[in-house]
């Protein structure tokens, strides 16, 4: 299965002529918006489980990215149907942060120089930019973004939102990008950082209500410059929001709008002819919606024999590549007429793959020398390996997202009850229930012969607000049932949010609480594994396989992050925290003599 990271990293091996008329449909729709010849294109793919929507998806992302023409727009992933405005922002400016056509670039930084290239008749690169921005800022240190703002807006009056072109212009700066794309996806900062760029933090109960227009905004401001290609994948899942509405017809509602509102886009949704037939069209108004979306789906094909012959070969050539082997022919260690055999059966990508799995033997006269065979692997080794390697290249989101280290903590510690680990034996993870209770889960078990309640927090944002309202209820071991507070965090507390600080002082040293330090390499397995099981269905692994693979490979019990949530609490807040919104590694163009530029401020 193709996972969001290899829609924007390394792809699976693509067979360009498997389902090309697909793939091709889009690559003419974003031809004739470029050239002016239509203004906005909704199309539709259907296909059955493991034909290979999302691989075309990422052919598409692939294919687009080295001529820069376009900007491209991921969402995969829906966790709260009630706030789906919100979290396409967050995915837009997401997707942004993804590597252009530039090598090392983020498309938000492509946009941003074409911004300033066009209001002062500039023609320097991203990378220019990016290796000029320091020496400016350095120079002119309180008037810099404020005058490329100045300047942009007086060529782009029917921009009426100033804050989002600088914080666009902030990304050039590398000390400030990750502060900036923050801000874009509707996240506070701290007060000093929010002083020091200019951005005012938004009002927290009118993010939804303003998501949209927000992500109209940005979008029309980068199409003056690239084509936005907007793919909605993974939409067959059954989670609906309040109003009873699945995700398929969720997002439908929300493309139909992008629509009628964008200067100009390529709109893609993916799913199965099921979701289309019996969600989509069954929509209120489902004419309109349908006609945005492009009247009849394009469908994906079912493989050939000839279809099968050269998918594998593409694959087995990735493969011994790879491996720097040589193949003593192309389909190796395959028969060939067995190939074509299976794919009189019209067999799904996926089932391709099974097929591939379960015949490939090498034939003994090939080794002459008997080697002992390799422990057999379990079963989700490779749905482990494939998960672990997307969180490593993805880890800095993941490390802002509290819901998915929660899940993954959770997990771990769901598989250890009935163990001891650091003494404490555990009985039962529960959630924490309450009103408008903003703390994880805790776990209940027994230490000294006393009932020991963990309550555990994962607080990575920013914002002395937000960090004091979970800190509050980490105290209040009584409303909540706790006999000790965890909270889990990587960075430090602004000096400046005095309650949040005040609040930590009364963990520690008076509540017997405990502050541990979330270190990526802890949580990555755990990360990995849950993702796993999320996606357990296709991987076509069950539950019981999962647990047993997270008990045999010790994930839980030997994770030093779950070790140090039970273990006795210091007292004190950990060693090597990060500065509130440290910056990730944010690529650099190489400094260029246009350093020496004279910007007239």
């Amino acid at each position: 299965m193709v996972r969001p990271q290899q829609i924007w990293g390394k792809s699976f091996p693509d067979v360009p002529s498997i389902n090309a008329h697909v793939s091709n449909a889009i690559f003419q729709a974003v031809a004739q918006v470029r050239q002016g010849q239509r203004q906005t294109v909704g199309i539709t793919i259907t296909g059955e489980k493991g034909l290979g929507k999302s691989q075309i998806i990422s052919r598409i992302r692939h294919g687009l990215q080295p001529d820069g023409s376009a900007l491209f727009v991921y969402m995969g992933k829906y966790d709260n149907l009630n706030q789906i405005k919100y979290q396409f922002l967050q995915n837009v400016v997401s997707s942004l942060r993804a590597f252009g056509s530039y090598q090392g670039v983020m498309q938000w930084q492509e946009l941003a120089a074409a911004l300033i290239n066009e209001a002062k008749n500039f023609s320097y690169t991203p990378q220019q930019y990016i290796s000029m921005f320091p020496s400016w800022l350095k120079k002119y240190p309180n008037q810099l973004v404020d005058r490329f703002t100045d300047w942009v807006i007086q060529i782009k009056p029917e921009i009426n939102n100033p804050y989002l072109v600088k914080a666009i212009l902030w990304t050039l700066s590398s000390d400030h990008a990750i502060y900036a794309t923050h801000w874009l996806s509707g996240l506070e900062l701290t007060d000093t950082r929010s002083e020091e760029m200019g951005l005012p933090n938004f009002q927290r109960e009118h993010k939804e209500a303003e998501a949209l227009t927000t992500v109209r905004q940005i979008l029309d401001i980068l199409s003056d410059y690239r084509v936005p290609v907007i793919c909605f994948d993974e939409l067959d899942n059954t989670d609906a929001d309040d109003n009873g509405f699945t995700a398929a017809q969720v997002v439908a509602s929300l493309a139909k709008d992008l629509y009628n509102n964008l200067k100009r886009g390529v709109l893609l949704l993916a799913m199965y002819p099921d979701t289309w037939r019996d969600q989509v069209k069954v929509l209120p108004q489902a004419y309109a919606v349908i006609d945005r979306l492009g009247g009849k789906p394009i469908q994906l094909n079912f493989l050939n024999s000839d279809d099968v012959v050269v998918i594998v070969s593409y694959w087995l050539k990735e493969f011994y590549q790879e491996h720097q082997q040589t193949s003593p022919s192309l389909l190796y260690p395959f028969d060939e007429n067995k190939l074509k055999e299976f794919g009189k059966q019209r067999p799904t990508v996926r089932a391709v793959l099974n097929w591939c799995a379960e015949h490939f033997v090498v034939p003994e006269d090939i080794s002459p020398t008997p080697t002992p065979p390799p422990p057999p692997q379990h079963p989700v080794e490779p749905a482990f390996n494939n998960e672990l390697a997307g969180v490593e290249e993805s880890l800095d989101n993941y490390l802002e997202d509290n819901d998915a280290i929660g899940n993954a903590l959770r997990l771990g510690f769901s598989n250890l009850v009935g163990e001891t680990v650091e003494e404490v034996k555990i009985a039962q993870v529960a959630v924490i229930q309450g009103k408008k209770c903003y703390l994880g889960f805790k776990i209940i078990g027994e230490e000294d012969g006393k009932t020991l309640k963990i309550g555990v927090a994962i607080v990575q944002q920013s914002g002395g607000t937000g960090v004091q309202a979970i800190l509050g209820q980490l105290i209040d071991y009584e409303r909540f049932d706790l006999t000790r507070g965890c909270l889990v965090r990587s960075k430090k507390i602004s000096p400046s949010a005095n309650k949040a600080r005040e609040s930590v002082r009364t963990l520690l040293n008076e509540k017997g609480g405990e502050w541990v330090l979330l270190r990526g390499e802890d949580i990555k397995p755990l990360l990995a594994i849950q993702l796993v099981l999320e996606n357990r269905e296709s991987y076509k692994l069950s539950e019981a396989e999962i647990i047993d693979f997270i008990k045999q490979k010790q994930l839980a019990i030997n994770n030093p992050l779950i070790r140090e949530i039970l273990s006795d609490p210091s007292g004190q807040e950990p060693e090597n925290l990060m500065d509130e919104d440290m910056p990730v590694s944010i690529p650099q163009g190489v400094l260029d003599s246009a350093n020496q530029v004279n910007l007239g401020i």
